[in-house]
């Protein structure tokens, strides 16, 4: 808390703004009890219920701050009366005290009862939470891929709009700025008879997680899911503990770079929810001519900023916040940014097609000599010589050269094509290698652009990305099949060479590891240790990307490791692993083995993809991946399972990982490797099954993957000890884990 002392009576904040808070936070008060009252009288209050679909969070907000976990009906009493507690006073006329205390008491008052109020539309008293173009609550499979932006920079902060912009176009403007800056924008609440949400619809432009133009709500209160998104960041990446609400807060104010946009008039309710944000560190910027508050304190910078125009208000909030915005200029004719990444164009929005299921396709970047930087070279149609509608055959082939350019960088390289080019409105890509789809639609075609403009493309971010490994780059477009299909057939020989390649490394077979402490803007005392047989836990990094990283940024995330003398080689562990573990984890971390998770594990930021974790009367180890919202035979879903394991926790029979590390023969193979695996959720079951397979017939049993369990087996672990039994799984036959 902080408490603002100055010589002369601030009259105008002390009538508005905390007058304000203390209003609004009265009245969501009385809304929520009104609602509670209502709920009550038609549903068991007793009933224990996940009232945010798919979390593992109790209404985050109210669990991370005060540790209290609200489970059913019964349990808002309690957060009612401790609000109660929290609601300010209205200050009087005539007698000034110092505020700012209770103002933001008001506040943190308001997000708990906000979050009733939200969390009692999905038992049926209030609007449906989900309408139209509202999303409601995120769950968390949604809350961590879209954290994990946060974590390696690509999405810098997050924009809490409220209101509406003066008119359609201005809100248009304003939500393509604060994508081309790879900003989220989270919005609830209106003004002006409107919501920015609407007026973004009514302006064509396509909302939701994937263009990171997130409409919660039309009401204020809506923005409870901005507040929650930032809580449940701190505890699932940042390993901060429900209950430690002054961690909670700081975590916040120092990782996670959010703001409010207040549009159009600041009512009441208005004034209680910015005091909620500010207690988080998240500052106001606000169009209407509202008191300011300009001293520093509880924020970076100024806690409320005011009377900006709309047209500025997005530099503004970005000053105020103190965040850093790095943009790549692409010359190209559309709007370009991350936030265009999730875009999709629909048949009746399409002007071509390229390769995908009906017509040949592929990608390739190899070195080569005589480059000529940015020389870009169609071979065939451009796109506005091409029938609106069709479908073409189309290649890339992308060359470079420079003196520390290295083959085993080709593929680091072409991976990234997928993302460079996602990035410019109007274009979408899937896939990589030989099976790539990719459309154009008719505005960016409209709009000018054309394939010299994805050559544009790559040679920009090529560059502003990977200039350290080369110097020059230029770019051959083929759009007729001849040519294609002769690219294709090149490409699938340099394919091959590459698998062959990263197939042959083992960890025996080098004596460098290399680092990544990119999520260590999220989870401070979290390394991972990225070997040629297990990747990086977020699935993004192998081996040859971390050796690529260091010597385009030798400063950077990604660091060599010498590994030593071997302490145990069976378990994965070495002196020189050791210690740059234990200070590069700012001492918490003395040890981690590479190959067990029963001892000494690696740990985890948040990011994996997948967690493994003991079930001890199987004798196995049960995986569950981010996209899997059930129970588990271990008691727990993956959000509940990722609280636990996340953070930099070192936590025995527990362990995050990318799904392919499932098919390597280092996969806890100190604990027994693959035959250990005893449950999958049927997606992923299904999906790796190629890895599982061929691991587990290394390992000698080649019918493994029939005798894994999954959800239609059960869900509690005696289930699965029945299933075990009547398929002979060979994990009941191995030594006892522990």
């Amino acid at each position: 808390m902080t408490t603002m002392t100055q010589k002369r009576k601030p009259e105008g904040i002390r009538e508005i703004v905390a007058g304000g808070v203390a209003r609004g936070a009265r009245a969501y008060y009385d809304l929520a009890t009104s609602r509670f009252e209502e709920a009550i009288a038609s549903n068991d209050a007793g009933q224990k219920r996940e009232f945010f679909p798919n979390t593992g969070y109790a209404l985050p907000v109210i669990q991370a701050i005060t540790g209290h976990k609200v489970e059913s009906l019964d349990d808002m009493r309690w957060v009612l009366d401790e609000a109660a507690l929290l609601l300010p006073p209205v200050p009087s006329d005539n007698l000034w005290l110092p505020y700012l205390g209770e103002t933001l008491d008001g506040g943190m008052a308001a997000l708990w009862l906000a979050e009733i109020i939200e969390a009692l539309k999905y038992v049926g008293v209030g609007p449906a939470p989900v309408d139209g173009i509202w999303l409601g609550a995120a769950d968390d499979s949604i809350m961590r891929a879209r954290g994990v932006e946060f974590v390696d920079g690509s999405a810098p902060g997050f924009a809490a709009i409220t209101g509406a912009a003066p008119d359609v176009e201005t809100a248009v403007a304003m939500a393509r700025e604060m994508q081309q800056k790879s900003l989220y924008v989270f919005i609830a609440g209106g003004s002006r008879g409107t919501t920015f949400a609407d007026q973004l619809a009514e302006g064509g432009v396509e909302m939701g997680w994937d263009t990171r133009l997130v409409p919660f709500g039309p009401e204020i209160f809506g923005h409870i899911y901005s507040i929650g998104f930032a809580t449940r960041a701190a505890m699932a990446f940042g390993g901060v503990k429900p209950g430690d609400f002054k961690a909670i807060l700081k975590y916040n104010k120092d990782r996670v770079f959010a703001f409010v946009v207040a549009l159009g008039e600041v009512d009441d309710l208005k004034y209680a929810a910015a005091a909620g944000a500010i207690n988080y560190g998240f500052p106001t910027i606000a169009e209407d001519d509202i008191p300011q508050i300009l001293p520093t304190g509880v924020t970076t910078y100024e806690h409320v900023v005011s009377n900006i125009p709309a047209t500025e208000i997005v530099a503004k909030a970005i000053e105020v916040r103190g965040l850093k915005i790095v943009i790549t200029e692409v010359p190209v004719p559309v709007a370009y940014g991350p936030a265009f990444e999730g875009e999709r164009i629909r048949k009746e929005d399409l002007h071509v097609e390229l390769a995908g299921p009906k017509a040949t396709g592929a990608e390739l970047t190899v070195i080569a000599e005589n480059v000529e930087d940015g020389k870009i070279t169609l071979v065939g149609r451009d796109v506005g010589e091409i029938e609106a509608g069709s479908t073409i055959p189309f290649a890339l082939l992308v060359e470079v050269s420079g003196r520390k350019m290295q083959k085993d960088f080709e593929p680091i390289l072409e991976r990234q094509i997928h993302h460079f080019l996602n990035e410019a409105e109007g274009f979408l890509h899937v896939g990589q290698r030989d099976i790539i789809w990719e459309r154009i639609s008719k505005k960016a075609v409209a709009a000018g652009f054309t394939f010299e403009h994805v050559g544009k493309i790559i040679h920009a971010r090529y560059h502003a990305d990977f200039g350290g490994i080369f110097d020059k780059v230029q770019v051959t477009i083929y759009t007729q099949e001849p040519e294609v299909s002769a690219l294709v057939e090149r490409a699938q020989s340099a394919y091959k060479d590459r698998d062959d390649r990263i197939g042959s490394l083992v960890d025996e077979s080098v004596e460098t590891f290399y680092s990544c402490t990119l999520c260590q803007s999220f989870a401070p005392d979290h390394v991972c240790v990225i070997t040629p047989e297990r990747p990086g836990l977020c699935g993004a990094y192998n081996w040859l990307d971390g050796k690529a990283a260091f010597e385009i940024n030798p400063t950077g995330p990604n660091q060599p490791i010498l590994k030593g003398a071997a302490v145990d080689a069976a378990k994965g562990q070495w002196e020189g692993v050791n210690e740059f573990v234990y200070q590069t984890s700012h001492n918490a971390v003395e040890r981690f083995n590479a190959y067990s998770m029963m001892e000494d594990p690696m740990t985890s930021c948040g990011c994996f993809e997948a967690i493994s974790v003991l079930l001890p009367m199987c004798n196995g180890i049960m995986t569950v991946d981010r996209d899997h919202t059930g129970m588990t035979p271990c008691g727990m879903k993956f959000s509940t399972l990722a609280g636990s394991v996340g953070g930099g926790a070192q936590t025995p029979g527990f362990v995050g990982h990318s799904k392919f590390y499932m098919g390597s023969s280092k996969f806890i193979s100190a604990d027994g490797g693959i035959a250990r695996v005893v449950w999958l959720p049927k997606k992923l079951k299904e999906e790796l099954k190629d890895l599982i397979t061929a691991n587990a017939t290394k390992a000698g049993h080649p019918d493994l993957y029939d005798k894994i369990a999954t959800e239609e087996n059960g869900t509690e672990e005696d289930e699965i000890m029945t299933f075990l039994a009547e398929v002979g799984h060979p994990a009941l036959e191995m030594d006892a884990m522990f």
